[in-house]
């Protein structure tokens, strides 16, 4: 920015409309410490996120003030109206608050700027309007303050919703372990009882071996037997239970669909025929039948408890409990972790496609930040979809960043509204739902925390939520 040396008089001061109810002494200060600089046109005069030094007035020319937004720029403000103001203008708080340019100014034309030092000009501004500055504090603490405590709500509800989705999650292999456990203790009753029946009819050491020998047989069969479908399973139910009933076997039904569930059929049962013969024939088969049972209820307990165990990682991971909090992350443990603390939302509806490229690296990352953006993204695409619709969660690379994109088949988002969607409070949601800060926070944990890029890709029945982080820690 070229400086000209210049000074505006006082009498050019009060023809703008900041200064002109100023009085004396007060324009003097202004003079004396006001640069008049010269922008040639399709320069930047102050740069988003820059730290902030200076206060601009516009004097002549055309100017436009504009916001990354989702990665793009996006023009707030064009305006050649002699007088307006840009740069440090939270400068009244001095070095209480971190001062950094909120917009990108650009010299549309060749542009003239009274340019006010952002240090001295607090100084003298508290002293010269002191219950302005209140005001003005207090204005925008308090803003500051309720989106905090807004966002803090919206988080402890999400939370709770997470939570309860989770206890219904565990809730559900807890309740068949339980009750896995109860009839196995049942099962075990009924094979002592069994064994006592066949052991009375003295049963020789060679018989009783094969009898064994077809235990160990079927319980193997257990963990390996065929899906079958539901007209499958009933024919050779059926089957099985007349093949019983021809053998004069009680409770034939019951035990064809013990055996039937194992994968063994009449041909099974031929050879226990062979071992024990008919006198002990139905002592030996209920005996058989309550092994192939207890065998089938510890699966059933151990596929309950493993997915507890599932569960319990997924939070752990979900939480980042124990992890340091920046850090190599993988990100497809992170999107597995939160679709299944979302399980509970996720509808009968929803078909969720994972696409991931599993070539990607670790990327340098706070894990557990990146899990509430994936959060924040998910719920979004559920909401959009109202219950029906397929969500597809995919990675891959993008040059030198990482990308995840977070798709659905919902109506989309108007082209009016999509420079707006990354807008602290803004939202499309009906009144009371939302606070239309999940997509806010998203962007300001990958674009601020991460040095990424989040955008918004939309039409109808295909809107995508794409995520860009850099695959290594930035220089510096």
């Amino acid at each position: 920015m070229t400086s000209t040396d210049q000074r505006l008089s006082a009498g050019e001061l009060r023809e703008l409309f900041l200064f002109e109810h100023l009085d004396e002494v007060q324009l003097a200060w202004v003079a004396d410490n006001g640069d008049v600089v010269e922008r040639p046109a399709g320069t930047d005069v102050s740069v988003e996120g820059e730290p902030a030094e200076c206060f601009f007035v516009l004097l002549d020319g055309t100017m436009t003030m504009s916001r990354l937004v989702g990665g793009s720029e996006v023009e707030t403000v064009r305006t050649a109206h002699r007088g307006v103001y840009s740069g440090a203008v939270q400068f009244y708080f001095g070095d209480r608050l971190e001062q950094r340019y909120p917009a990108t100014v650009r010299a549309v034309t060749d542009c003239r700027f009274l340019a006010l030092p952002a240090g001295p000009f607090a100084t003298v501004f508290r002293q010269w309007y002191p219950m302005a500055v209140h005001l003005l504090e207090g204005m925008f603490v308090g803003q500051r303050n309720s989106a905090e405590l807004v966002g803090q709500r919206e988080r402890l509800l999400a939370m709770g919703k997470l939570t309860a989705g989770l206890t219904h999650e565990l809730n559900n292999p807890a309740a068949a372990a339980s009750r896995a456990a109860d009839a196995l203790r049942d099962r075990f009753a009924g094979m002592r009882h069994k064994l006592a029946m066949l052991s009375e009819g003295r049963l020789d050491g060679a018989v009783l071996r094969s009898l064994t020998g077809l235990q160990e047989e079927f319980v193997a069969r257990v963990g390996t037997a065929p899906e079958l479908t539901a007209l499958e399973r009933s024919d050779r139910e059926d089957e099985l239970g007349d093949w019983l009933e021809d053998h004069d076997v009680p409770q034939a039904w019951e035990m064809a669909g013990v055996f039937v569930a194992a994968g063994l059929g009449p041909g099974e049962l031929d050879r226990v025929v062979d071992a024990v013969g008919s006198e002990h024939l139905a002592p030996a088969l209920r005996w058989l039948a309550y092994t192939v049972e207890a065998e089938s209820l510890l699966v059933e307990i151990a596929d309950s408890t493993h997915r507890i165990s599932a569960l319990v990682d997924a939070a752990k991971q979900y939480s980042q409990m124990d992890r340091t909090p920046h850090q190599p992350t993988d990100l497809h443990a992170g999107l597995d972790a939160t679709l299944v603390m979302l399980n509970a939302k996720i509808g009968p509806g929803i078909t969720v496609v994972k696409e991931y490229d599993r070539t990607l690296p670790a990327v340098p990352a706070y894990a557990g930040e990146l899990n509430q953006v994936w959060t924040n993204l998910v719920v979004n695409a559920l909401d959009a979809m109202d219950g029906e619709g397929t969500l597809t969660v995919r990675t891959g690379r993008e040059g030198d960043c990482a990308l995840v994109e977070i798709a659905d088949t919902g109506p989309g988002i108007p082209a009016e509204l999509r420079s707006r969607v990354f807008e602290p409070f803004f939202t499309t949601k009906p009144v009371g739902q939302g606070t239309g800060l999940g997509l806010d926070v998203s962007w300001r944990v990958v674009v601020k925390r991460h040095g990424g890029d989040l955008r918004v890709r939309s039409e109808p029945g295909d809107t995508r939520l794409q995520v860009l982080l850099p695959l290594t820690e930035p220089a510096g």
